[in-house]
């Protein structure tokens, strides 16, 4: 057996820094309220059928509308909309309804928010949910899709956004 090793989490963060990710919106709705996160955990899990998951944080109490809804939308961003990034990030402490004022939506098949102009649009029906260290991991399976212009992508590396 293994002898479990345990890392230091400022110097994973550190090394993970390192990694470029896709930076993406995950959002939600559920009894008149919305949601939106800023989010580069996420995946394609399957094809057949369309699966993906999202990674988040679940120290925060305004991410466990995610849950409850039973749905969600991952919008994949381009370069063109890094304050969008920021806005739902939360770093400038905007308003829910400011967040969203900032783009247009719309819904696809769930009911969540979709961003238009994204890249691409998932929307997703939740089918599992697993808590695992400090996120809540969020398995979606892809009821609706839609593609965007072609374009950058926004990336998120060394702390900064970046194109590609």
């Amino acid at each position: 057996m293994l002898k479990r090793q345990t890392i230091d989490s400022k110097d994973y963060r550190n090394a993970m820094a390192r990694y470029a990710g896709h930076v993406q919106i995950a959002t939600t709705a559920h009894d008149g309220k919305r949601r939106g996160v800023t989010v580069t955990a996420a995946c394609s899990v399957s094809d057949n059928p369309g699966t993906l998951l999202v990674c988040l944080n679940h120290a925060n109490p305004h991410n466990e509308i995610f849950a409850e809804s039973g749905i969600f939308a991952l919008n994949t961003l381009m370069a063109s909309h890094e304050h969008l990034a920021v806005a739902f990030s939360g770093l400038d402490h905007l308003s829910v309804e400011d967040r969203f004022a900032q783009a247009e939506w719309d819904t696809i098949t769930t009911g969540a928010p979709a961003l238009i102009g994204a890249a691409a649009v998932f929307d997703c029906r939740l089918i599992d949910a697993k808590t695992v260290a400090t996120h809540t991991i969020l398995i979606g399976e892809v009821t609706g899709l839609r593609t965007g212009p072609a374009g950058p992508a926004l990336l998120y590396m060394d702390r900064g956004y970046h194109s590609v």
